[in-house]
């Protein structure tokens, strides 16, 4: 393995805290290639009339560099 790069998003998501991690992986790999790992930093959500209305994970992508 060479150089690891971490970046930082948030995903979102209106049914669960895993698929908001789901869809920012899948949004990062239509740019991102070689992603590795996650890191979920901290799980938020809004809520609206009493009730959870969107989930939100802070995350850290990790992915090998890939020299040109």
């Amino acid at each position: 393995m060479g150089v690891i790069i971490i970046r930082e998003m948030v995903g979102t998501s209106p049914r669960s805290w895993s698929d908001a991690a789901r869809q920012a992986v899948a949004t990062a790999s239509n740019t991102v290639r070689n992603i590795r790992s996650i890191e979920v930093v901290k799980s938020t959500a809004q809520v609206r009339d009493g009730e959870i209305s969107e989930y939100h994970v802070e995350l850290k992508i990790a992915f090998e560099y890939e020299d040109g």
